[in-house]
């Protein structure tokens, strides 16, 4: 028996729980324990000065330096794309071709894991209850909700890591991972460009959105479940 076929045949030996630690435990490591620590890292230097850290401020003056009209107008138009109303819009041709092609646990998983950092947003605002920068005028409303984490980040963020988790074994990855980077980006600046987060908020919500969508993809088994498949028919058949 080759050494490919020993590795299998011991690994298919453990029980389902260690099979399951073996499979993922790059992504509880790498994707969920990492970013909730930072995260975690993060919401105790707010709690320590919720007014804003030295680099947050220092970064917000720096981008308010580049004020303009124009880019002002830009912002203010992008920003509406990460909104939950915006988000929704993206995803709905995706929804569709998820739908069209009867991928029904790639579509539940897209539908739950939306919503699910939508929920979240809205709980870590209250319990955090940073309030928003306020330094300067501008003609984009301050919004009354809560500044720590970033609700803007959180969404756009979790639809680029659901974006490329979907894409990752298709020909679609670079491309996702290329347009969504600049996707949440964007999103990111247009919320320091208008002054209504601390950079601290926008970091807050990427650490999140990473630890909920990797954490919501194994809970629905995104892609792994085909590799037990393969590796448990490939054994058989060696057999």
């Amino acid at each position: 028996m080759s050494d490919s076929n020993a590795n299998s045949s011991s690994f298919l030996g453990l029980n389902p729980i260690q099979q399951w630690f073996i499979q993922h435990w790059q992504f509880l490591v790498l994707g969920i324990s990492l970013p909730l620590l930072l995260f975690g890292i993060l919401a105790l230097k707010v709690g320590e000065s919720a007014s804003g850290l030295p680099w947050d401020l220092s970064i917000l003056f720096a981008l308010h330096s580049t004020w303009s009209p124009q880019l002002e107008k830009l912002a203010i138009i992008l920003t509406f794309t990460g909104m939950g109303s915006g988000i929704i819009l993206l995803a709905i041709p995706v929804m569709i071709i998820l739908g069209v092609q009867k991928k029904w646990r790639s579509l539940l998983y897209l539908i739950l894991t939306l919503s699910g950092s939508g929920i979240l947003s809205g709980l870590t605002k209250v319990f955090f209850h940073r309030i928003r920068p306020h330094l300067w005028q501008s003609s984009y409303p301050l919004p009354s909700s809560f500044s720590f984490p970033s609700g803007h980040a959180l969404l756009s963020m979790t639809f680029v890591i659901i974006l490329i988790i979907l894409t990752w074994k298709t020909k679609w990855r670079s491309l996702a991972i290329g347009l969504g980077g600049l996707f949440a980006i964007a999103i990111a600046w247009t919320r320091l460009y208008l002054g209504v987060h601390f950079p601290s908020d926008i970091l807050a919500g990427w650490f999140l959105a990473i630890t909920w969508s990797i954490l919501s993809s194994l809970l629905f088994n995104i892609h792994q479940f085909d590799q037990i498949v393969d590796a448990q028919s490939s054994t058989l058949l060696d057999r």
